[in-house]
C-alpha cells in the first residue's frame, strides 16, 4: 500500500500502441480547518485609513499600525483589508480595487516608501528632490484630511513613483540582493511577465490590446527582444513587486506578534482588467471576447456585465490548475485568511460575449470539486482560513458543498431573515456557525446610515430610486424598526452609553453597539467589524450602480459628520473604543472547533 502525498501530481500513460496520454491528479485534503476558536477582526478598505505619515491615502505602514493596535491594545483576532491587486495604469486609473491588472502581485501604490531599506543609503544629492517629494504628498495628505479633496491614487502615485525611481538606483547590500534573488526565483515567469507588461505600458499605453501586434503575445520574438531592451524597466518593476511583497510580510509578522490569531485577511477580486498584465501574460487560459456578468434579477431587470475577461474551465483542467494554484499561493503567502469575492464563480459565472447585453450570456460551469480541492491543498500549505462572499443569488447546494469543504460564508445582520416563513429577523441561535458574521459590507450602507435612513436619501440624490422617496423611506424604516424591537427586546440597547427609555428613539450609537452585540449571540466563527461603524461614518465606500456620480473607492474613514478621521484620532477616539470593549469584552464563544486536519485526502 503506498500513499500519494498532498499536492499536484501529472500522470502520463501509454497505450499498447506507443500513444501517450497525460492528466492531472490533484490530493488535497479534505476540509479546510477553521479557525481554532471564535475570533473577532477589523474590516477596512486600506486606502482610506490615512495616517499623519501616509502620502495622501493608505498604506502597509499605516496597516501594520492599525494591526498591531487593534491586537494588543483590543484583542482583534484579524484585519481584513479589500484587494491589494496591481491596477491598471492610466490616466484616470481605475479605482475600484474589484478590477485589477493583475490577481497574483500587490499594488505599490501601497508602499511605505520610507521603510524601505534603501531609503536611509540615498545620496546626499538626491535628498533634497526626496523632501520636495515628501512636502507635496503632505499636502496632498491634508487635503483629504481637512475634507478639501478626495482620495487620488493618480497623484498619490505619481510621487511615490518619483521616489521609488530613486530606491531602485540603490545598490542591494549582499543580504538584500540574496533575498530579492530567491523572491524572483520563486516567482519566476508569472513575475516577468508582469514586469515586461508593466515595462511595455511605459512606452505603449495602458491598453495592450491596441500595441503592435507582435507585442500582444508574450511569447513573441518581438516581446522577448523588447524585454532584453528594457531590462532596466523590468527590473524596476520586479524590484517594486518585490519591496510591496515584504512590507505584506511585515505586516502579516506584527499582526501575529501583536496576538492575532489570524492576522491579515487579504481578498481575492472575483477576475481581471482585460487589458491588465494577467489578460495580457495568461491568454491561452481566459476566454476571448467573453466577458463575467450577472443574469437578470430583482434588483437589475437587465442583468449586469462586469468587463473582466473569465478563465476557460477546459484550459485550467488542462495545464493542472497552474495560474489557479499560483495566483492562491502568492495571495496567502502573507495571509491568515482569504476571502473569495463572489465564491460561487468556483462553480460557475455568467458568461456575456463583449458587445452583447447580458441577457444574451449563460452559465458556463467549472469543475468545482477540483477548484476547491486546489483551494483546500494551498490554504493548507500554509494553515489559513478561507472566507466565501457567498450573497446574492446561490446556485442550490453552493453553501452546503462550501460548508462541507470548510469554507466560511458571509452573513450579514440586515439579510438574516427568516425568508420561508415569517420574515422576521433571524434569531441568533438559528444564524449557522460557519461565517463571518457581520453587519455590513464595502457595498452596502455603513450601521448608521441605514439606521438614520441616510443611504435611501442619497440614493434618491443621485436618481437611483425607482419608488417616490416615501415609499422608499417607509419601508426601510419599518424594516429597521423591526431590528429594533428585536434588539430591544433582547435587552441589548439599555446598557449602551446614553441609554435607551422605552418609546423614546434609540440612540444612533446605542443601537450600532446593539447590532454588534447581537452578532456576538450567534454562533458564527469570526465576527467582522466595519471600521467606519465605529467612527459613525454614514458615507458608503462604493456605491453600486454609480460611476461618476459618486466618489466610490474614493473617501476617507470619516466621523458622523463627514469629517475624516486620521488614523491618530481614529485610536484616539472614545467612540471606537467603546466598540470595539464591547466586541472584546462581551463576546460569547461558542465552543473551539477542531483544527486536525482529517486523515484521508481527496483525490480530484
Amino acid at each position: 500500500m503506498w500513499a500519494v502525498p498532498f499536492g499536484v501530481h501529472r500522470i502520463e500513460a501509454t497505450t499498447p500502441d506507443g500513444r501517450t496520454a497525460t492528466s492531472h491528479l490533484v490530493i488535497a485534503p479534505d476540509h479546510i480547518r477553521g479557525p481554532e476558536s471564535r475570533a473577532w477582526g477589523l474590516l477596512v478598505q486600506l486606502y482610506s485609513l490615512l495616517s499623519h505619515r501616509s502620502w495622501g491615502m493608505g498604506d502597509l505602514g499605516d496597516l501594520t499600525e492599525l494591526a498591531t493596535w487593534a491586537g494588543r491594545v483590543h484583542g482583534a483576532g484579524f484585519v481584513q483589508v479589500n484587494p491589494l491587486h496591481a491596477a491598471v495604469p492610466g490616466t484616470p486609473t481605475d479605482p475600484s480595487p474589484y478590477r485589477p491588472s493583475s490577481r497574483r502581485f500587490p499594488d505599490p501604490v501601497h508602499l511605505r516608501v520610507e521603510a524601505i531599506p534603501e531609503y536611509t543609503a540615498l545620496t546626499a544629492d538626491v535628498r533634497p528632490h526626496l523632501d520636495g517629494l515628501l512636502r507635496r504628498a503632505a499636502e496632498l495628505r491634508g487635503q483629504v484630511l481637512s475634507g478639501q479633496a478626495l482620495i487620488d491614487r493618480d497623484a498619490v502615485w505619481e510621487l511615490k513613483r518619483e521616489a521609488l525611481e530613486h530606491l531602485c538606483a540603490v545598490p542591494l547590500p549582499p543580504g538584500r540582493q540574496a533575498a530579492y534573488d530567491d523572491f524572483t526565483a520563486a516567482h519566476g515567469q508569472a513575475l516577468t511577465d508582469h514586469a515586461t507588461w508593466a515595462a511595455l505600458t511605459e512606452r505603449h499605453g495602458p491598453h495592450w490590446s491596441e500595441w503592435p501586434a507582435p507585442l500582444t503575445d508574450p511569447r513573441s520574438p518581438q516581446t522577448a527582444a523588447a524585454r532584453t531592451e528594457l531590462a532596466a524597466r523590468v527590473d524596476f518593476h520586479r524590484r517594486l513587486a518585490w519591496y510591496t511583497d515584504t512590507q505584506l510580510a511585515e505586516a502579516q509578522r506584527a499582526a501575529r506578534e501583536a496576538g492575532m490569531a489570524v492576522g491579515l485577511v487579504h481578498d481575492l477580486a472575483v477576475g481581471v482588467h482585460p487589458d491588465g498584465s494577467d489578460a495580457w501574460s495568461q491568454q491561452d487560459v481566459f476566454a476571448a471576447g467573453m466577458s463575467v456578468g450577472a443574469p437578470p434579477d430583482a434588483f437589475n431587470a437587465l442583468g449586469q456585465d462586469w468587463g473582466l475577461p473569465p478563465w476557460r474551465p477546459d484550459r485550467l483542467a488542462a495545464g493542472g490548475y497552474a495560474p489557479y494554484r499560483g495566483l492562491l499561493r502568492s495571495l496567502l503567502r502573507n495571509a491568515g485568511a482569504l476571502r473569495i469575492d463572489h465564491v460561487m464563480g468556483l462553480f460557475r459565472l455568467w458568461w456575456v460575449p463583449v458587445g452583447a447585453p447580458p441577457t444574451d450570456g449563460t452559465y458556463v460551469h467549472y469543475d468545482a470539486e477540483a477548484m476547491l480541492a486546489v483551494l483546500a491543498l494551498e490554504a493548507h500549505r500554509v494553515d489559513a482560513v478561507v472566507i466565501g462572499e457567498d450573497l446574492g443569488t446561490v446556485e442550490p447546494g453552493v453553501r452546503e458543498t462550501l460548508q462541507r469543504h470548510g469554507v466560511l460564508g458571509t452573513s450579514v445582520l440586515w439579510f438574516e431573515r427568516d425568508w420561508d416563513g415569517t420574515g422576521l429577523p433571524l434569531p441568533a441561535e438559528a444564524w449557522r456557525a460557519s461565517c463571518v458574521a457581520t453587519a455590513t459590507t464595502h457595498d452596502l450602507p455603513s450601521t448608521a446610515s441605514r439606521l438614520t435612513g441616510d443611504h435611501v436619501r442619497l440614493r434618491h440624490r443621485l436618481g437611483l430610486l425607482t419608488r417616490p422617496l416615501a415609499e422608499e423611506e417607509a419601508e426601510e424604516a419599518a424594516a429597521t424598526a423591526t431590528w429594533l424591537t428585536v434588539l430591544d427586546g433582547l435587552g441589548l440597547m439599555g446598557a449602551a452609553p446614553g441609554g435607551h427609555l422605552p418609546g423614546a428613539a434609540p440612540d444612533e450609537e446605542a443601537a450600532v453597539l446593539a447590532v454588534h452585540r447581537f452578532l456576538l449571540r450567534t454562533p458564527a466563527r469570526m465576527i467582522g467589524v466595519w471600521l467606519p461603524d465605529g467612527t459613525g461614518d454614514r458615507r458608503p465606500q462604493n456605491l453600486p450602480g454609480t460611476w461618476d456620480q459618486y466618489p466610490n473607492w474614493r473617501l476617507p474613514v470619516a466621523d458622523a459628520q463627514g469629517h475624516p478621521v486620521a488614523l491618530e484620532q481614529l485610536t484616539a477616539s472614545p467612540r471606537v473604543a467603546r466598540l470595539l470593549r464591547t466586541v472584546a469584552t462581551e463576546d460569547q464563544t461558542p465552543a473551539p472547533m477542531a483544527r486536525t486536519a482529517p486523515p484521508d485526502a481527496r483525490p480530484v
